[in-house]
């Protein structure tokens, strides 16, 4: 049995074998030839209508190439005398990405690099010609190509979860997969396969590779670089460093290697190198600094050993072609993506912040979510609930909780902090600059690979074998950290640290994401599993007059709805004091500030965006239950179009009106705006609402709240001018479909 080592994806490639027994030749028949209109995108916007072209593996007609195209992207690669990406081309506005043939990949194997695949020769870096390629040459060290494998998109997780959301169906797509063996004696034994997926409707490629260790011995795997590409430069200049110089923008790069607790992924980013090359003479560049070298890589590691027959799984990188320099756009191929490849992070349920001090407080919370519509209890930090206590009595109180919020159909979770604290000088991450504690990312940290660290895995694992518990907030997730520990039984030293941790956690979180687990968790891990972070905020904002509260908490949720779906971000409402303040900063009692209850709910629920509502309960009195029910029966009512990609109107200043505008064009109701007056004037505007995204061309039909509609006739860039009265420190909203003229 083939042992695997390193996962660092939620996916298992194919056995290796199956290169050979299922392997579609492309001298034969059994791949379709490619055109050169084959697949060519026209019509609908991607992001607007429906794409009918579907993802194929195709062959040139003189079976020297393999062609991926789906109508909005296309990749090519020339089989002979090596393996080569050729041809990178963005079919929605004709741009092509690539200048100059590089390797497929690089790994460093007992202290030397070696290339996978790529040819040699090319004179000129500046641009390819395709009658160039006949005269490039294989390298006498580079890992050969041998065959190829066509199959149908596997799913990325097995997920099962039982909430809310808007997309359920995995992706589909097509899987091109590459092997290739060294020429060399030294690696006999070693094979790589290379992975390509292409997705149905999305202008995305996401590329991984697979290390086979064949060869009767162990190797140590030092680097692992699983993408390289000679792009286009964004821009040329004279003078100016590769940091100052702008990066090619037509390629959205990510990977399933990011951490930082920054809550965006480009500040969490851990493996997007963009470097120069020198083997580019032509470039304008004076010295040769210019930004057009893409690589793809974990900054430290793998470092790790691979014994015979042991598998190794690299990072995966996904490839979003972009068409567009406007934030909007560009964030809404973002949510897109996400949407289809992590469909787990569509789901959003509703859920309260608990903060328990007995077992009775739990069942009190669970009848009032029943009573409110809520579907989800979490108890927060600070309550009575301990996870790592896995004594058989702790476990079975635990389950009987449970069981009753499962008996009254409510879903139940709970708070575990992992890497902000400090657990003892044997467990905790040992700095390489000192050789002991301290100077994590968090000051002092647990090492997930040392004692404690696994047998907290366990015990999580336990926990919800047990009790059946369905949601994990797992707060200072594993952050990065290098341990230089030497004793540790999950890692071997500093090398392999930080790649053997990240391997632990994303475990854990497929074992959790593939039995349905809903996981908050404030890093970026979503591509392994989890399906929450926060929106971006900073926790002391709590503790300030609730006034103050309002307009921050919409600053945030604009800021933090670019790139995420209203669905993988929550936010924060302290009904209890929390991190100081005083009455001024809390909703409690909340009958007696209802009305600014009942906006932050509404301006978090507008935005599609769960909070934390933490305290004690939901309400105090049944005005209050009425006020809050009502809340979530209207929530509920739009739940569709609330979920949806949110427009950017205006940004929370207290100056003036802000707001946003949901979109789904695929929806009875295509859009639906939210608009504030923060003022303590009454407020009369007319409004531009942008409408392109709502699939709407002609007509709208829009009204305010239940009101009666009426209907619009959209200008020549897809506007209505919408008239506004809003009353002093108020909000409505308004509802888009279609007039059907």
């Amino acid at each position: 049995m083939m042992k695997t080592v390193a996962m660092a994806a939620g996916r298992i490639f194919l056995a290796c074998s199956l290169f050979y027994s299922t392997s579609q030749s492309v001298q034969g028949q059994s791949l379709p030839v490619w055109r050169e209109h084959t697949n060519s995108f026209r019509g609908n916007d991607w992001l607007v209508g429906p794409v009918t072209a579907k993802a194929v593996v195709y062959k040139s007609a003189d079976a020297k190439e393999v062609v991926l195209d789906n109508g909005l992207v296309q990749r090519r690669f020339r089989l002979h005398p090596n393996l080569v990406c050729i041809d990178y081309k963005n079919k929605i506005n004709n741009q092509q990405l690539l200048r100059s043939v590089k390797a497929e990949a690089r790994l460093t194997i007992n202290g030397h690099a070696y290339n996978i695949g790529g040819l040699h020769g090319q004179k000129e870096n500046a641009y390819l010609l395709p009658l160039w390629v006949d005269q490039l040459k294989k390298g006498t060290t580079d890992f050969e190509f041998v065959s190829t494998t066509v199959t149908d998109l596997s799913p990325y997780l097995n997920s099962r979860s039982p909430f809310w959301a808007t997309n359920r169906n995995a992706a589909t797509g097509k899987q091109l997969q590459f092997l290739f063996r060294s020429p060399l004696q030294e690696l006999k034994g070693i094979e790589v396969g290379i992975n390509y997926e292409l997705y149905d409707g999305l202008p995305l490629i996401v590329k991984s590779l697979r290390v086979f260790n064949r060869s009767g011995r162990s190797l140590h795997l030092d680097k692992v670089v699983n993408e390289i590409l000679g792009m286009v430069e964004e821009e040329s200049a004279v003078v100016g460093s590769p940091a100052q110089m702008k990066k090619q923008a037509g390629l959205y790069i990510e990977s399933n290697y990011a951490f930082n607790n920054a809550m965006r992924y480009d500040l969490s980013d851990q493996t997007t190198h963009w470097k120069t090359d020198s083997a580019y003479t032509s470039q304008v560049n004076y010295n040769y600094e210019t930004p057009c070298l893409l690589e793809v890589y974990p900054e430290y590691g793998p470092g790790i050993d691979l014994a015979p027959g042991d598998t190794f799984n690299s990072i995966w990188t996904y490839e979003l072609a972009m068409d567009s320099y406007d934030r909007q756009r560009r964030g809404m191929a973002i949510q897109k993506m996400y949407r289809t490849v992590a469909p787990w992070t569509t789901a959003n349920p509703i859920f309260m912040h608990l903060v328990s001090k007995n077992d009775e407080e739990v069942r009190n919370a669970v009848d009032q979510c029943v009573q409110t519509g809520y579907e989800a209890l979490i108890l927060s930090f600070g309550s009575h609930i301990n996870m790592e206590d896995n004594r058989e009595a702790n476990l079975a109180r635990c389950k009987a909780l449970a069981d009753y919020a499962h008996q009254k159909g409510i879903r139940i979770g709970v708070y575990s902090l992992f890497s902000s604290r400090r657990i003892s000088e044997t467990d905790d991450v040992i700095n390489p600059l000192t050789g002991k504690t301290g100077g994590a990312f968090f000051g002092n940290a647990p090492c997930f690979g040392s004692k404690w660290g696994l047998n907290y895995r366990d015990k999580i694992k336990q926990f919800y074998t047990v009790t059946g518990f369905d949601i994990w907030e797992n707060d200072g997730p594993y952050p990065g950290d290098r341990c230089a520990s030497t004793t540790h039984p999950g890692h071997k030293g500093l090398d392999d640290s930080q790649w053997k941790q990240m391997e632990i956690q994303k475990e854990l979180y497929h074992w959790l994401n593939n039995r349905g687990v809903y996981i908050n968790a404030p890093d970026w891990y979503f591509l392994d599993g989890t399906n929450k972070i926060a929106l971006g905020y900073r926790e002391v904002n709590f503790s300030l007059p609730r006034e103050q509260q309002k307009i921050l908490n919409r600053q945030n949720i604009f800021d933090g709805t670019w790139e995420k779906t209203p669905s993988m971000g929550w936010g924060f409402v302290p009904l209890t004091r929390y991190q100081g303040g005083g009455p001024e900063a809390v909703l409690e009692p909340l009958s007696q500030h209802l009305k600014d209850y009942e906006q932050l709910m509404m301006q978090y629920y507008g935005a599609g965006v769960q909070a934390c509502y933490r305290g004690p309960r939901l309400y105090d009195t049944e005005t209050t239950r009425q006020t809050v029910a009502g809340v979530i029966t209207w929530y509920k009512k739009y739940r569709e179009i609330l979920n949806a990609d949110l427009i950017h109107l205006r940004r929370a200043d207290g100056r003036d009106w802000d707001g946003w505008l949901h979109v789904n064009p695929a929806l009875k109701q295509k859009g639906l705006v939210m608009l504030f007056n923060p003022t303590g004037q009454p407020m009369k505007r007319e409004i531009s609402i942008p409408l392109y995204y709502t699939g709407l061309t002609r007509t709208a039909r829009i009204r305010e709240k239940e009101g009666p509609a009426k209907n619009y006739i959209l200008s020549r860039n897809y506007e209505v001018t919408l008239p506004v009265v809003l009353p002093p420190d108020s909000y409505s909203w308004w509802v888009i479909e279609d007039a059907g003229i």
